[in-house]
């Protein structure tokens, strides 16, 4: 049970919502939705201490390696830096004057 009747950060009204809830762990992600409650105002997520623990058993796993109990979602890459750089336009200093 939450022990705030109102948002910790802002002092808007929490309203319980399912969220979605990205967790990392090693070279792993897990996305899962979840409950939490959810400021009306300034969308800080205040999740149950049941669910805290849940998100760090489920980070143990991932970093042992332990993928049971996970259904595959996809595949996530990285952009190989030598194509990024082919790719990427320079920045200009906006307050540089070009004459």
């Amino acid at each position: 049970m939450l022990s705030f009747e109102t948002c910790p950060v802002c002092g808007a009204e929490l309203k319980n919502k399912e969220v979605e809830k990205i967790l990392y762990g090693g070279n792993h992600t897990v996305v899962l939705q979840i409950q939490a409650e959810v400021s009306l105002r300034c969308g800080e997520r205040l999740y149950a201490e049941e669910t805290v623990r849940l998100f760090e058993k489920i980070r143990n796993k991932l970093k042992r390696q332990d993928l049971s109990g996970f259904d595959p979602l996809g595949k996530t890459f990285t952009v190989d830096k030598e194509w990024l750089n082919k790719y990427t336009i320079p920045l200009i200093n906006v307050g540089s004057k070009t004459t």
